[in-house]
Parts: structure tokens; C-alpha cells; sequence
């Protein structure tokens, strides 16, 4: 069944999904915002707002540059699902893949969720610290990309003006005030100025 875009999603208690089912739910319902936890339950994310729109564009932007200079890697925008080895489909604001990770998929796992945790993973805080983007919301996000393979994860809190840094393992460690964000290693040269982010 198709909703409409007026259609409120309602779902019954205690729905739980296997990701082959998401998949289907999400092909019938193309204006839904969705993300599937590691139990099968369902969230129901909202649309962001301009601001914090307009900060995943360049985010986004900045990774797209890097990855086209730097060769070897893909950038995927906030609306990509990925198919986590714990069973959960999330989406990160922004994420990298290493090209030979990507080019070892089939053509079928890259048309759907693709079944792989991204290398490097953002998820920017809305101006709201409740719901599905709020920030406990998106430090358990993070939590699962790390404990499913990720290398580096940004979490990018604008109105603190602070990031969190998750690394491979190990509990993350928050910069406050910082210009310049640096990704280390992994990912060569690799950087975000902050305050473009912030500015929105």
C-alpha cells in the first residue's frame, strides 16, 4: 500500500521487520523516512530542517572533494541506508567507503541497502535534543556503526559548537571550540572547517 504524502506512517506495537521486509516497506513508501534497528523495530525520522540541510550539503561537499582528489573512495548523502551486520539499516548524514569495498558488492547489493558499515560515518545534530535526531538518539547511532566496523565517526553538534570523535574503539572524545577537524591516518588529508559548517 502507497500512502499519500498527507498519510501519517502508523505502525502496529511491537512491529518488528526483518531488513527484507524494510526494503519492501520503504520501496512502497518513498516519502517515508525510515531507519531500522538491530531488533527489527522501526524509526520514523522527520524531514530536517533548511539549516541543518543546508550543513549536510556541504558536508557532503567537502567529502565529495577530498574523495575525488584523494581516488579510491565513495560518498554517500543522507538519504542512503546501509545494511549493518547487525541486521540494522541507518543512514549517517554523510559517509565514506573505501571504492574496493564498493566495487566488491554485487550489482543487486548496490541497487538495494548496501550490505556493508561505511569507513567513516556523520551525523549532524538538529537544533532539537529530542526524537530520532536528537543527540542520545545519534550517540547510539554512532555506538552502532562503531560496533559494526566503522573506522572514524563525526558526530557534529552546531549549537555547542563541539564535535564527538568515535574512533574504531573506545569511548568517543568531545572537542569543543575546534576550527579545523582532522580525520587522521585512514583518510589522508582529510579535514572539515568547522566554521563554514556552523555558519549553516
Amino acid at each position: 500500500m502507497t500512502l499519500s504524502a498527507t498519510t501519517p506512517l502508523r505502525f502496529p506495537p511491537g512491529l518488528r521487520l526483518t531488513p527484507e521486509q524494510f526494503a519492501l516497506l520503504c520501496s512502497e513508501n518513498h516519502e517515508a523516512v525510515l531507519e531500522l534497528a538491530a531488533d527489527g523495530s522501526l524509526i520514523v525520522m522527520t524531514p530536517t530542517g533548511s539549516e541543518t540541510g543546508a550543513r549536510n550539503s556541504r558536508i557532503e561537499m567537502r567529502l565529495l572533494l577530498w574523495a575525488d582528489q584523494q581516488g579510491g573512495w565513495k560518498v554517500f548523502g543522507s538519504s542512503t541506508g546501509f545494511l549493518l551486520p547487525d541486521g540494522s539499516v541507518l543512514s549517517p548524514d554523510a559517509s565514506l567507503v573505501r571504492l574496493d569495498r564498493w566495487q566488491a558488492l554485487t550489482p543487486e547489493q548496490r541497487r538495494g541497502f548496501a550490505p556493508l558499515c561505511p569507513d567513516l560515518v556523520v551525523e549532524l545534530a538538529s537544533p532539537s535534543d529530542e526524537g530520532p535526531r536528537g543527540l542520545s538518539a545519534l550517540r547510539s547511532k554512532m555506538a552502532a556503526y562503531q560496533a559494526n566496523g566503522a573506522r572514524l565517526g563525526w558526530l557534529l553538534i552546531p549549537s555547542q559548537q563541539s564535535v564527538e570523535v568515535w574512533l574504531a574503539s573506545g569511548d568517543p572524545e568531545r572537542f569543543d571550540g575546534l576550527s579545523v577537524l582532522e580525520a587522521g591516518l585512514d583518510f589522508p588529508a582529510l579535514q572539515l572547517q568547522l566554521p563554514e559548517i556552523w555558519a549553516g
